[in-house]
Order: C-alpha cells, then sequence, then structure tokens
C-alpha cells in the first residue's frame, strides 16, 4: 500500500447529496478494478471510499461521495475536501477486485453510490473482455439517485453484451422501469446463479442479505461472489 498526497481537481454536486470528486494524486499509483481507498483524517481515522475511475486512468482518480447530515462520517470528509482541496490517502486496499481471468458472465449489483465500486469494474471489464456478458443492476430509493444512468444507458448502447437494469424503490408516476430492490430484480431474473461472477457493493445488510439469498436459493458459489460493503454507503 502507498499513502499518496493528493490535489483536489474538481467537485461536482451531482445530486444534493453526492458529490463526484476527482483527485490528482503528486506520485505514480496503482490498483486493480473494484478496489478501493482510505482517506486519512488523522494517524488513527481513516475512511473507506470505492474508486469509480479505473485502473487505466492514470491522471486522476474519481470517488463519489454520498455525504449529508444524515451521514456525518462521509461529511466530514466533504468538508475537508472542500475546505482543503486537498487529502492524504492510502491505497489501495480490497480483495473484492475484478477477476480479469475469468470468462464467466458478470453481474454488478450496486446500492446508491455503491455504483462508483460497480463503475470502475464495468469499465475495465469492457475495455480488457469487450466480448464478456455482463449485466449491471443499480438501485436507489428515487430515479434522482441513479445519477449516472444516462452514462450507462450509452455504454448499453454500444455494447450489444452489456444489460442495464435500473431499479427504483419509490418510483414516480412516470417511471416505466424496474421497481423494488436491486436484489428482488436479480431474483426475478435467474433462476441460477451457480455460472456467474457476481459483484456487489452497497449497505452491509444488503450484501450480507445477497449472500445468503443467492447462494441458498439460486446456487451461487461463494468462491465466484464477491464484496466490499461499507456502511456509509
Amino acid at each position: 500500500m502507498t499513502t499518496l498526497s493528493c490535489k483536489v481537481t474538481s467537485v461536482e454536486a451531482i445530486t444534493d447529496t453526492v458529490y463526484r470528486v476527482r483527485l490528482l494524486p503528486e506520485a505514480p499509483f496503482s490498483f486493480r478494478a473494484g478496489q478501493y481507498l482510505m482517506v486519512v483524517m488523522d494517524e488513527r481515522d481513516k475512511r473507506p471510499f470505492s474508486m469509480a475511475s479505473t485502473p487505466m486512468e492514470q491522471q486522476f482518480i474519481e470517488l463519489h461521495v454520498g455525504a449529508s447530515e444524515l451521514n456525518l462520517y462521509a461529511m466530514a470528509v466533504m468538508d475537508r475536501i472542500l475546505k482543503e482541496r486537498a487529502l492524504t490517502v492510502d491505497i489501495p486496499h480490497g480483495e473484492a477486485w475484478l477477476r480479469e481471468e475469468s470468462d464467466r458472465p458478470l453481474i454488478l449489483i450496486a446500492g446508491g453510490t455503491g455504483f462508483s465500486y460497480a463503475r470502475s469494474i464495468l469499465l475495465t471489464a469492457l475495455a480488457h473482455q469487450p466480448e464478456r456478458e455482463v449485466a449491471i443492476y443499480w438501485g436507489g430509493r428515487e430515479i434522482k439517485h441513479l445519477y449516472d444512468l444516462t452514462e450507462l444507458q450509452a455504454l448499453a448502447s454500444q455494447y450489444t453484451n452489456l444489460q442495464v437494469i435500473p431499479v427504483v424503490e419509490q418510483p414516480e408516476q412516470e417511471w416505466n422501469g424496474r421497481t423494488g430492490t436491486v436484489l428482488s430484480a436479480v431474483l426475478q431474473d435467474y433462476g441460477t446463479l451457480s455460472g456467474h461472477d457476481i459483484y456487489i457493493a452497497g449497505r452491509f445488510e444488503m450484501a450480507k442479505i445477497a449472500r445468503e439469498r443467492f447462494c441458498n436459493e439460486r446456487g451461487a458459489l461463494v468462491d465466484h461472489l464477491y464484496s466490499d460493503a461499507f456502511s456509509f454507503i
């Protein structure tokens, strides 16, 4: 692992609670798609954030930070980003990175800003294995929480092997897509998951339930199910 000082080059408020942050590290870095970094607040306080950028993008690191008054843990990080325009990070962390040696169909499951984890894996898989079958399920309470859905739909129009399944828990009247939870949507769509590699990011309890139900009800193999779940996402 490497400790890096980073300049904050841009901050974009994507929604009222989600920020797209780009960092410029002072030195070269490396990671695998699906790994995360730790923001160093002090010697005893390091906070995990998935990287939305890919290992191929060496000129910056992109984070999607969900921060609000209900999430003071992440809000403190955003306060530092906005005030100091700099961060110190430890990189890389996590074992739930994309296994590129596999050619099994991919299922990516994201809740909220867990999309940042899935995005890095998705873009890396499309770049290195353009023929590999990929389905990405992204869930949010409202459609506005699926903040990069337009980007995903554009990718789906380019790759016939990519399925994008947005799922909204509290849909507005004009929404004509899937409703409920991402876990329910996956269970509805697959009679078996034994032949898939599955990557999950979201709240800890969501990832735990997904593991149990996918393995017990759909035959998913534990060795092919990966997740890095953070309670603040």
